[in-house]
């Protein structure tokens, strides 16, 4: 298959051709500090993850405010930012 050169594509888009070739499921380690998604910080829903304010979620809420960052190496042996996105969960329509 060739590659893509995905300059210019949405977040959707680039979400979704991953989605369609990957397993599904987060990059998490095997220890809980390692986890990286509310389903696996709540064992699937099962166990409330207690949030700094003292409020428990299971799963994200309309209203929720959700914000994204990451690192990649760089080629000189440091690392480079791919930057931040943030975003709030709105109702269904």
């Amino acid at each position: 298959m060739p590659r893509r050169r995905w300059v210019g594509a949405t977040v959707t888009e680039l979400i979704a051709h991953a989605s369609t070739r990957t397993p599904p499921g987060t990059v998490s380690g095997a220890t809980r500090g390692e986890w990286g998604s509310l389903l696996e910080l709540t064992g699937g829903g099962a166990e409330p993850l207690v949030l700094g304010d003292g409020s428990a979620r299971t799963f994200l809420e309309d209203g929720d405010v959700v914000t994204l960052s990451a690192t990649a190496p760089a080629t000189d042996g440091g690392r480079i930012s791919l930057g931040e996105v943030t975003g709030r969960v709105e109702p269904a329509r």
